[in-house]
Formats: C-alpha cells, structure tokens, sequence
C-alpha cells in the first residue's frame, strides 16, 4: 500500500523537501529542490494547498486524478487544496523553476480571497497544464522574485498587499496566456462545439440521459478527452457560450421539438430528456424560454 503524505501547511511542504521553516507560515517560494530531498515512489501526496508550479526540464511523471502528465520545458502547473497527487521516480539532478505555495488562510485578508475562484485553471486536469514561452516564462519569474524578495526581508504593513499583488499578477497573466494556448489550440483543431453536438446526440440517440440523467460537465469533457472546466473555457473562447449553456441550448431545442411533434404529456417529455422531477423542467423551460411547455405548444 502506498504511503500518504499529507500537505496541511507550508511547512509540511519544507520538511517533505527537506527544506528549512518557511520565513511565512502561510506562504512560500520553492526553486531548486536537492535531488535527495524525497524519495517519491510509493506515496500519495494528499495536499491541503494552492500550489502553482513552474517546471523546466524535469523528467518525471506525475498521476493527478486520473491522468498522467509528463513535464516538458515551460510548463506551469495548478493545484488546489484537496488534490491528491501520485509522483513517480524522480531522476532530476536539478529544477530551474519554482513552486509557489501558499495555504488558503492567507487569501482572507486580501481581495484574491472572493476572487480566486475565477481562474478556473485550478480545477484543470493535469493534462492540460499551461506550457510558456520563453518570454512568458521570465514574465511570471518576475512576479515570483518579487514575492521572494518581500518574503526575505522583515515584514511591514506593506508587506501582505505586495505579496497579493504579485501573486494576483502571476494568476492575471496565467489567465492571459491560457487564452493564448485556448487560440493556439482552436487554430489546430477547430470544431469544439460541434464535437460537443456529436456527442450529445448519440448520447440522446442511445437513450443514455433515461438512464444516468443529463450529461454533466465532466461528461461532456470525458467524452472530448478534457476536464469539464477546460472544455468550458474552450468553447467560451470559440462559440462566446460555456458548456452549460450549449447544454442547455441543446435540451431546450430538443424539448421544443418533442413538444410540437408528439402527443406525450409534460412530465413523459421531462422523463425522456432526464429529467428525475417534471416540475424542475417545466421551470427550466420557463427560464429559456418565456413559457411554460403547455404554453409553448398552444403559442406555435
């Protein structure tokens, strides 16, 4: 059985490292990490932190959920707390990046606090990891010297606000350079919404929303080979509309066109489209729409 390790502070990340404490218990920039620190065959990581890692030639194989991911040159890494992480053997006789840890605790007394939970990115598979320019590399380095910087010298009021700045900084041009890799990525292979499409109506076709209810967002993404999230943000790049509102878009026609041709009463139809409560559709209906499903037959 494989040993669990878990991450509950920043200083649980140094001893694991084998690292001196932390200069702040809440917040922590790690760059090049002794070969010897850990041995990582045979354990879980169970890690109770926000983790942005950047790697730079480093020849390992990590599982995170239920990919594998090979790091390559310029290539950052999101983790949020709960994640629990299965490295392999580590041949790396040295990092040049770095790895910024921080717990949740220290997000409370400033504005990420509310506003993290918009970078969608730390919700992301492994797999779809950002991978930077060189340019783009030394951009975000830049960030995190400075949050070394601050982290090294005696704390003053100044100290909190600096630090978020530049933490906040580093999450902004992630945001901007995923947009970049979004673009790269639909210029290579366009036609995410109608891959999307395909797949719902087979799934429709087969009957399979009778059976396990209405494709989720992981559904969707498992089926395009991506976590729900990062297909989301794809489609909102390439259409201007999440998943869940091509989702939605795809129920509501399919619902008018049950309605307008078939005699099966509201709850048959709320039934056949996966929906467990008929009263729950008949609302969604309204929303979309304007009008109730009984309304919408009599309007047309």
């Amino acid at each position: 059985m494989d040993k669990i390790i878990s991450l509950n502070s920043v200083a649980d990340v140094h001893a694991m490292l084998g690292l001196e404490a932390p200069a702040h218990p809440l917040i922590s920039i790690v760059k090049n990490r002794p070969q010897t620190a850990v041995a990582y065959e045979g354990i879980r990581i169970v890690s109770n932190l926000y983790i942005i890692a950047l790697k730079l030639g480093m020849k390992c194989v990590l599982q995170y959920g239920r990919n594998l991911y090979d790091y390559d040159e310029g290539t950052l890494v999101f983790i949020a707390p709960g994640q629990v992480l299965i490295p392999s053997k580590v041949d790396e006789p040295d990092l040049h990046g770095w790895s910024l840890i921080f717990h949740p605790d220290f997000l409370h007394k400033t504005n990420l606090g509310s506003t993290i939970v918009k970078y969608a990115f730390f919700d992301y598979d492994i797999c779809e990891a950002l991978h930077v320019s060189e340019q783009e590399r030394l951009i975000l380095a830049g960030f995190a010297s400075n949050i070394e910087k601050e982290l090294q010298i005696d704390v003053d009021k100044y100290s909190l606000e600096i630090i978020a700045h530049n933490l906040e900084s580093i999450l902004k041009y992630s945001q901007r350079f995923y947009e970049r890799q979004f673009l790269s990525r639909l210029n290579s292979d366009n036609g995410y919404h109608v891959r999307l499409k395909k797949y719902l109506i087979e799934y429709f076709n087969d009957n399979l929303q009778v059976r396990y209810g209405i494709p989720t967002l992981d559904d969707c993404g498992k089926a395009l080979n991506m976590s729900g999230k990062y297909l989301s943000d794809l489609l909102k790049k390439e259409t201007e509309k999440s998943l869940t509102e091509h989702i939605h878009s795809f129920l509501i026609n399919e619902a008018k066109t049950i309605l307008l041709n078939s005699n099966q009463t509201v709850e048959q139809i709320a039934y056949s489209l996966g929906y467990k409560y008929p009263q729950h559709f008949s609302k969604f209906f309204k929303t979309k729409t304007g009008f109730s499903p009984s309304e919408f037959r009599k309007i047309i």
